[in-house]
Formats: C-alpha cells, structure tokens, sequence
C-alpha cells in the first residue's frame, strides 16, 4: 500500500485551484471543485501533454494543447480527440492538510 503524500493546506487550495505532486514519477493534480478535492494523473490521454495548465470549467479541466475535456472528478474524457480517461487517485484531508496517495499498484 503507498503511503498518503501532503500537498497542500486545504484551506490554501481555493476553488478551481490545483496543486501538483510528484509520486513515484507521476505527476498528479489536486483540485479543489466547490469545496471537494480530487486527483487525476496530469496527463492527456491524447497526446501525453500536461492538463494542469489548462482551464478549470464546470468541473472539468480543458486540455491546454488540443481542447479535449476530462471531468476532474471521474477522469473521464468527455470530448474529442481524447478517448480514454485520466487515472484518478484518492484524497483525503488529514489534520488539515490535503493528501494524495498513488493506489494503482495496492
């Protein structure tokens, strides 16, 4: 089982907001929508570029390099050309610090 990674102060993370972690060589990003955190890998599935850079809409985030939308709390992909959904990671807050955790190999 991987250990929990601190990101961030949750209270530090506004809405809309992300944070990017590095676990094991993954980039993962930790989002604040409407007051929920979530994680997904910070990878297009498209074409392998960076999605944090990318706007935060309604839940979903656009993909910076070629417009694909995933929605930020299921990974799925929900517009072309991407097809295949982000990995998503599990988040907690603990002691009042938002936590990450890579669980793909649990």
């Amino acid at each position: 089982m991987s250990d929990w990674i601190d990101v961030v102060p949750a209270a530090e993370l506004a809405t809309d907001d992300h944070r990017i972690v590095d676990i094991d060589d993954t980039a993962i990003a930790v989002f604040n929508i409407e007051g929920e955190f979530f994680a997904i890998e910070d990878l297009c599935t498209h074409d392998y570029g960076g999605l944090a850079g990318g706007c935060v809409e309604n839940g979903q985030i656009i993909c910076p390099r070629h417009g694909a939308h995933f929605d930020i709390r299921t990974g799925e992909a929900l517009t072309p050309p991407a097809y295949e959904p982000v990995a998503t990671f599990p988040v907690r807050i603990h002691e009042g610090m938002v936590q990450v955790r890579d669980d793909r190999d649990d």
